[in-house]
């Protein structure tokens, strides 16, 4: 059996954790929002350490590796792809890579919204519950605005018109609505 990896990507806050929990329950593909990985590290290591770093990646690539080799349908996985920073792009493909080898399909959804929006969202009740380190608002609110600053969190449409990108702007739309669209656009049926 191969599988599908959907990478929902977009800036902090944009709503990808929630809308790949949709897609998920629609279609059995299992969620890995990027912090199932984040949140225990930081626990020992300060974020951006290299042993942050090291031990972040490797859990992410262990994990992904044994999806793709499973019985499994797929792997959705949330991602800030810093589109400036050739590193990310790199990291992209390296996830995706134990999928492609096997056949299985690779996705992308980039989810756009306004930052007053995005500011709004990052005090959501569920972000808050699934990301002890986005509790201290203070500081998540500058990190948002840092990266917004600092990268460039969009593709700018560098993907438009490829059957395995949609670019979705989320600023007015329910999850619900969002993975509507996704599933519909991939030809994603529920798999178990």
């Amino acid at each position: 059996m191969t599988g599908t990896m959907l990478f929902i990507i977009g800036p902090p806050a944009v709503g990808k954790m929630t809308v790949g929990a949709e897609i998920a329950a629609r279609t059995g593909l299992r969620l890995f929002h990027n912090h199932l990985a984040i949140e225990p590290v930081l626990r020992f290591f300060p974020f951006g350490s290299p042993p942050f770093g090291r031990l972040v990646d490797r859990f992410r690539r262990d994990l992904i590796e044994e999806v793709a080799a499973s019985d499994l349908p797929g792997l959705i996985f949330t991602y800030v792809w810093a589109f400036d920073l050739p590193e990310d792009g790199r990291a992209v493909e390296r996830f995706a890579e134990p999928f492609r080898t096997r056949g299985g399909r690779v996705l992308h959804l980039e989810l756009q919204a306004t930052q007053e929006v995005r500011l709004e969202r990052n005090s959501g009740e569920t972000r808050l519950a699934e990301k002890p380190s986005k509790r201290d608002q203070a500081f998540s609110r500058q990190n948002l605005l840092d990266l917004d600053r600092d990268h460039r969190l969009s593709s700018d449409g560098r993907f438009d018109g490829r059957a395995d990108h949609l670019r979705i702007d989320n600023t007015h739309l329910s999850p619900a609505e969002v993975a509507t669209r996704a599933i519909a656009h991939f030809g994603l049926s529920r798999q178990l």
